[in-house]
């Protein structure tokens, strides 16, 4: 299917795989989830943080907001929904490197034509950190993943898969 696809779209420099996911959902394959990620733990932002985080936010953006247009363009805007999120978080104050350390809460993003935008959850407090220096986090992530995968993908086993009950977010149209 990747061999063969061809888009007119631009997914910026760094395009995650996603083209390749695309030629797939264009090929008909009946898969309900991929998965990609950025490479050599690019999100790793010990040192010279914030040219480089900005430089890989740019990229990410770029390749979702590209992928999303190409759903669009052969059908299946409607019928696609990206979930972005990091295996962890940061720390909030910079280090002696001038990057943060791995902290433990973060923040996820759902993103597609079926989503309701906005914020859901409460946004954690950047001065109110934990002894860890830590954000303090206020919405489990399994909530987003149950809602995802409850929400969209129909799996209504979410409390065995997740090991515990999670609310939804009203977050699909």
């Amino acid at each position: 299917a990747w061999a063969r696809y061809r888009s007119p779209v631009d997914y910026g420099i760094v395009p995650l795989d996603l083209p390749k996911v695309a030629a797939l959902i264009a090929a008909g394959l009946p898969t309900r989830l991929y998965y990609t990620a950025f490479r050599h733990n690019a999100f790793d932002t010990h040192v010279h943080q914030a040219d480089l985080h900005a430089r890989l936010l740019t990229y990410a953006s770029d390749a979702v907001a590209g992928f999303l247009r190409d759903m669009e363009r052969i059908g299946w805007g409607d019928r696609v929904v990206v979930m972005i999120f990091s295996e962890f978080g940061r720390r909030v104050p910079e280090n002696t490197s001038l990057g943060t350390d791995h902290g433990a809460a973060n923040l996820m993003f759902v993103v597609g034509k079926p989503v309701r935008g906005g914020h859901h959850g409460e946004p954690p407090s950047l001065s109110a950190l934990d002894a860890g220096d830590n954000l303090v986090y206020t919405t489990d992530f399994r909530r987003v993943y149950a809602t995802v995968i409850d929400g969209w993908l129909g799996f209504r086993k979410t409390g065995e898969l997740l090991r515990g009950r999670f609310e939804s977010f009203p977050i699909f149209a």
